[in-house]
C-alpha cells in the first residue's frame, strides 16, 4: 500500500453555548477552526486525523509534509513520524505547528491501519485496559455544576481568575463531597509563582482533583515552586509538543497529571509515548479537549482505552450543534464516560459537505476576563494581583 494525497479540511466551528466553559473569554470561544486531515492510499483506504494548536497555520506545514509522505507506506507509522519531524529540522525547533501537522498526519495513519487489519485502533497500541472513559465537564456556578452531575457527570472543571475562590465554594455546596472539582488558571496572564501559591493554599480545603496550569507553561521552576509549596495536586502540559516538551516536568515529578492536546502533542504514536514516560512516575494522564472538534476526541478514547494511568477525558458538554454533524458517528456517552468505539481504526470520518459550508473566517483572538479591571486593552503576558483580599479569600472568611 502506498500514500498517494494528503488533504486537508478547515473549517470554522460555532462557539459552545455560553454555559459550556467556566471561561468567560468570549472571544476565544468564537474563533475555534478545526482542521482535518485525510491521507489517501493506492488501495482506496483512506485515514482521517486532526490538527490543532494554530489550525489555519497548521494547514499549510500540513500540505509541505505531504511532498515527504507521497508514495510512502502508511503502515510505516514511526518511520513516517521520524521522516516529517527530521523534515523540520532545518526550519528550528519544532513547537505547536510542526508537531500539529505531524498529529494529525500520525492519526490518519493509525486510522488506515486499523481499517487495514480490521481492528480499532486500541487493539493496535496493546488492547483495552477499560471499555469506558470518564469525562469532565465545565461550570462557573454551582446550578450548571449540580446540573452536569444530575446528568451523570461526576467530575467538573471551573476556570479564570475572576473569583475563583468564591466560584469553587458555590460549586463544593452545591455538589457535596462526591463529585470531584478541579481548578483551571489557564497560566498566563493570570498568575505570577507567588500568587498561584497563595491562590493554591486558599484552595487547599476545597480538596480538589487537581489545580490546572496555575502558572505560565514555560515557567518550570515556578511550576515547581507551586508543587513544593500546596497541597493538590498539580495538572499542566496543555500547550506542550512532543514528549520533549513534557519531559521536565515528568522526570523532576513537578505535575502529578498531564494534559497533552490530542490534536497537537504529536500524534497517536507520541501519546502512547508519553504516557510510559509518566506511568514510570506514578503520573496520571487527562488530556486536553477544550478547543478541539470531534475526531481528535475518537482519537484520545482509543488512547485512554489502551493505558493504565488514564485518568479521565475533558469534553465541552453542550457544544455547537455542528459539532455533530460534522462527523459520521458520535461516541456513545453514559454516566459520565464515553464509550471506547469498536469499529474498525478509529472509527469516525467527516462529513465533508457540511466541513465546507462553514469556510474558516478568524482563527486568532486575545483572551478576555482574566486580566485585572481597566488593564484589558495592556494584552500583558504576566500581572500580578491586585485587590488581594477579593480575590484570595472565601464568602465565609471574615
Amino acid at each position: 500500500m502506498k500514500v498517494t494525497d494528503i488533504r486537508t479540511f478547515l473549517m470554522q466551528a460555532g462557539k459552545p453555548s455560553d454555559r459550556a466553559w467556566a471561561s468567560d473569554a468570549k472571544g476565544h470561544q468564537g474563533s475555534r477552526n478545526w482542521l482535518f486531515v485525510k491521507v489517501y492510499t493506492d488501495e482506496g483506504l483512506t485515514g482521517i486525523g486532526e490538527c490543532s494548536g494554530w489550525p489555519r497555520v497548521i494547514e499549510t506545514a500540513v500540505l509541505d509534509l505531504r511532498n515527504v509522505l507521497l508514495g510512502e507506506d502508511p503502515a510505516d507509522i514511526e518511520r513516517l513520524w521520524q521522516k516529517m519531524l527530521t523534515a523540520q529540522m532545518g526550519h528550528g525547533m519544532t513547537g505547536i505547528v510542526g508537531a500539529g501537522a505531524m498529529t494529525g498526519i500520525d492519526m490518519a495513519l493509525w486510522d488506515i491501519k486499523g481499517k487495514a487489519l480490521n481492528t480499532p485502533v486500541w487493539n493496535l497500541l496493546g488492547g483495552k485496559v477499560r471499555d469506558r472513559i470518564r469525562i469532565y465537564s465545565h461550570a462557573s456556578d454551582g446550578e450548571t455544576a449540580l446540573d452536569l452531575k444530575r446528568r451523570g457527570f461526576t467530575a467538573v472543571k471551573t476556570g479564570g481568575v475572576a473569583n475563583p475562590l468564591q466560584k469553587v465554594e458555590a460549586i463544593r455546596n452545591a455538589v457535596g463531597d462526591d463529585m470531584d472539582v478541579m481548578v483551571d488558571l489557564h497560566g498566563p496572564p493570570w498568575m505570577t509563582p507567588k500568587d498561584a501559591i497563595i491562590l493554591g493554599r486558599a484552595l487547599e480545603p476545597f480538596h480538589l482533583l487537581f489545580l490546572e496550569d496555575p502558572v505560565a507553561p514555560e515557567n518550570i521552576e515556578g511550576l515547581a515552586r507551586v508543587q513544593d509549596q500546596v497541597a493538590i495536586p498539580i495538572a499542566a502540559g496543555e500547550r506542550a509538543a512532543t514528549i520533549w516538551g513534557w519531559r521536565a516536568m515528568i522526570e523532576r515529578e513537578i505535575v502529578d497529571v498531564i494534559q497533552p492536546d490530542t490534536g497537537r502533542a504529536g500524534g497517536i504514536s507520541q501519546m502512547k509515548k508519553l504516557a510510559g514516560m509518566a506511568e514510570a512516575h506514578h503520573i496520571m494522564m487527562a488530556p486536553h479537549s477544550g478547543s478541539l472538534g470531534p475526531v481528535a476526541e475518537f482519537a484520545a478514547l482509543h488512547l485512554l482505552a489502551a493505558i493504565p494511568n488514564c485518568l479521565m477525558l475533558e469534553r465541552i458538554e453542550d457544544d455547537w450543534p455542528g459539532r455533530y454533524e460534522t462527523i459520521t458517528a458520535s461516541p456513545q456517552q453514559k454516566d459520565g464516560h464515553l464509550a471506547v468505539p469498536t469499529a474498525p481504526g478509529l472509527g469516525v470520518d467527516i462529513r465533508e459537505d457540511f466541513v465546507a459550508r462553514h469556510p474558516s473566517k478568524v482563527n486568532v483572538s486575545v483572551a478576555g476576563g482574566g486580566y485585572e479591571p481597566g488593564t484589558e486593552n495592556e494584552s500583558v503576558y504576566v500581572q500580578t494581583r491586585l485587590r488581594r483580599a477579593a480575590t484570595f479569600k472565601t464568602k465565609g472568611r471574615k
